[in-house]
């Protein structure tokens, strides 16, 4: 059982169709959705009006795209600091700000860069997945793995809370300009409320392992084992149905002169 999403050009596009995919199913939800965008970096920011339209909508529940987004990659902290100083900015200054306890600070980006082991220091698993890119001796193109779930601290009788990006998995497409490419899994996945802000910032993960690596940023595919059409709360109640119709109403307006 599964639910292709027809390929799309960037985030928001992607975004846009697989919430009409999933909203038509049984109960607005499906399992196993598979998106697959072009340039995931493309219009991935306030300035295209369809990202600031949800943005505008989910700013009521404290649950903005960018701050979606940064959770996964902590693209401010980059662009001031510079790899890989940011990693200790980040663990030392940001960290301690937003943790909410030992088993899950809300950031996927700690896990990347401090994954937990049982003996000896947590592994910065995006950095050597970085350096071993760049290694002209590592002669592998599909072995840059990326794990989020961790069988200690996440497994409870929660339905929804703690992590839900699971793993990621990125290759490498040989050719007269190495791409990158980027297949990421959620156990779980709330499509107003997380999912373009999710594809933002997987995108904004994408172009930073690709610049410091020197390669070019090639297609994003994400693979949502459980999708759903939330009704994310907004000022203290979940918003209606009518609510995110409206505001899908007002992308579809944007959309168009967006495109031309």
């Amino acid at each position: 059982m599964y639910l292709p999403i027809p390929s799309q050009p960037d985030c928001a596009s992607a975004w846009r169709e697989a919430v009409r995919a999933v909203d038509g199913r049984p109960g607005h939800a499906a399992y196993n959705v598979i998106i697959d965008i072009a340039d995931p970096v493309a219009h991935a920011t306030l300035a295209n009006p369809r990202v600031a339209i949800v943005d505008e909508f989910l700013s009521d529940c404290e649950k903005s795209v960018e701050t979606v987004a940064n959770t996964i990659f902590p693209a401010g902290l980059y662009r001031r600091y510079g790899a890989p100083a940011f990693f200790d900015i980040f663990r030392d200054n940001i960290l301690k700000k937003v943790r909410r306890s030992e088993r899950w600070s809300g950031y996927y980006f700690e896990r990347m860069i401090q994954y937990p082991v049982a003996e000896g220091d947590a592994p910065n698993q995006l950095w050597d997945i970085v350096e071993r890119l760049k290694n002209e001796d590592v002669r592998a193109l599909n072995k840059f793995e990326l794990s989020l779930f961790d069988p200690v601290r996440d497994v409870d009788n929660s339905p929804y809370g703690g992590q839900c990006l699971s793993f990621m998995s990125f290759k490498i497409m040989p050719g007269a300009e190495k791409t990158l490419t980027l297949t990421a899994m959620y156990r779980n996945h709330f499509y107003i409320e997380k999912l373009l802000g999710n594809l933002i910032g997987l995108g904004r993960l994408m172009d930073f392992v690709a610049h410091e690596a020197g390669l070019k940023v090639g297609a994003l595919t994400v693979i949502s084992t459980h999708a759903e059409i939330d009704q994310p709360r907004r000022n203290g109640k979940p918003a209606s149905r009518s609510d995110i119709t409206a505001m899908i109403t007002k992308f579809d307006q944007a959309a168009a002169p967006f495109a031309a």
